[in-house]
């Protein structure tokens, strides 16, 4: 790894940290409560964070995504393509996030930390200046990339972290 690198993955593993502190206690009923008819859940926030990270990573790494490789995609059995995100759901979309415990949620993002991670390590400096996308006006580098995904997985933890603690506040 390199410094660029090393920032990188120091910031995608203070994710997993806070989600893990928050997510590993809840059961159902908190992982799928919404505090209002059209908030998102707990359930899929986390799992959207990671199914972006996980599509983002893999496409710039040129791998299989985790969700699918790993066998999580049968595992979470819910109603969506295997391709989906999350990306643009409605609210009755991110109510069909259910029936996924905590224990499965924090295995798929720590699967993908660990893909993340593992891509990270085998990256140099100058890997970071490699455009990955060129239907934008700047090209998108890979480093801004990554930076989009860490900046997104830190907004949505924070929401997990917000939601959970509105949910003890009520009771």
């Amino acid at each position: 790894m390199t410094a660029a690198t090393d920032l990188l993955a120091d910031g995608f593993s203070r994710v997993e940290q806070v989600l893990t502190g928050v997510v590993e206690p809840l059961g159902a009923a908190e992982l799928e409560a919404r505090i209002d008819p059209a908030a998102n859940s707990i359930a899929w926030l986390v799992w959207h964070l990671t199914r972006v990270q996980d599509d983002h990573v893999a496409d710039v790494a040129g791998t299989e995504q985790v969700w699918t490789a790993e066998g999580w995609a049968t595992r979470f059995d819910l109603p969506f393509p295997p391709e989906d995100t999350g990306f643009g759901h409605s609210s009755d979309q991110v109510g069909q996030v259910r029936g996924v415990s905590a224990a499965d949620l924090l295995g798929y993002h720590r699967a993908t930390h660990a893909a993340t991670d593992q891509y990270l390590t085998a990256l140099s400096d100058d890997d970071l200046d490699r455009v990955v996308d060129d239907a934008w006006d700047p090209p998108v580098t890979l480093a801004v990339r990554l930076m989009s995904v860490l900046g997104e997985d830190h907004q949505h933890a924070g929401q997990v972290a917000y939601v959970a603690g509105v949910l003890a506040r009520q009771g």
